[in-house]
C-alpha cells in the first residue's frame, strides 16, 4: 500500500500554527511561588536543612530535561526568568540542583476515584556500558542487551500513570496486569495489535 499523501488547503492557518511552535509563554503558579522554599515546620531531620523545596528542585530539573540545558545554564535560566517576571526569589545553585537530584522523591498525580481511561504502549531500550576492556578482553557480542519498557497514559492529561520495564521475552499482554494493579479504577484500555490476544481478555486481566 502506498502512503497516504495530504494537500494543505488553510495555508493562512497552517503558517500561523508553524510560527506559533516557537512562542514559548512560561509562568509561575501562586502555589509554585508560595511552596518555592522548604517549610521550616515540616523539617525534622538532623543537620543541615533543605532551604528549596522538592517541587522547586523538580521544576528546575523538568526546564533543564525540556530544553536540554547544563546545571549552570539551568541556573541562569532560572534567574532570568524570576528576574523577567519580577517574583522577588532566589533561584537554586547549579551544585544544589547536582546533589538534590540523586534523591529527589517524585510524586505522579494519579486521578482517584473514577474510571481512569489509559493508552498502553511499550519500546524497546539497548543497554549499554559494555566498556573498551570487555571489548577488548572478549570482543563483541554476537547479541545485544535490550529491555522492554512499557507505560500506561491518561490521554486527557498525558501523564505516565503506570510503568513497568521488563526483559525483552516478557510481552505486552503479559505485563498489562502489573500495569494495571495500581490503578483502583480503569475505564477503557487503548492500545494497538500487541495486546490483542486471548490471554489479555480472558477473566483477571
Amino acid at each position: 500500500m502506498s502512503k497516504a499523501s495530504y494537500r494543505v488547503r488553510n495555508w493562512n492557518q497552517y503558517n500561523k500554527s508553524l510560527i506559533q511552535r516557537g512562542n514559548i509563554t512560561l509562568w509561575f503558579a501562586e502555589d509554585v511561588i508560595s511552596g518555592w522554599y522548604e517549610d521550616e515546620q515540616r523539617q525534622k531531620s538532623r543537620g543541615r536543612q533543605k532551604l528549596y523545596s522538592d517541587g522547586c528542585i523538580q521544576l528546575a530539573l523538568t526546564l533543564r530535561s525540556l530544553f536540554r540545558l547544563p546545571l549552570r545554564a539551568t541556573q541562569g535560566f532560572l534567574e532570568g526568568m524570576i528576574e523577567l517576571l519580577d517574583l522577588g526569589l532566589q533561584a537554586p545553585h547549579y551544585t544544589r540542583l547536582s546533589r538534590r537530584a540523586g534523591d529527589l522523591k517524585i510524586k505522579v498525580p494519579v486521578k482517584r476515584g473514577q474510571n481512569l481511561d489509559i493508552v498502553v504502549d511499550s519500546t524497546g531500550l539497548k543497554i549499554y556500558g559494555e566498556g573498551e576492556w570487555k571489548m577488548r578482553t572478549h570482543g563483541k557480542q554476537g547479541r545485544r542487551t535490550w529491555r522492554k519498557y512499557h507505560v500506561a497514559v491518561d490521554p486527557d492529561t498525558m501523564m505516565v500513570v503506570s510503568h513497568e520495564l521488563t526483559e525483552t521475552k516478557d510481552t505486552d499482554g503479559h505485563v498489562l496486569k502489573d500495569l494495571l494493579k495500581n490503578l483502583k479504577k480503569t475505564g477503557d484500555v487503548y492500545a494497538d495489535g500487541a495486546l490483542d490476544s486471548t490471554g489479555v481478555f480472558s477473566k483477571g486481566q
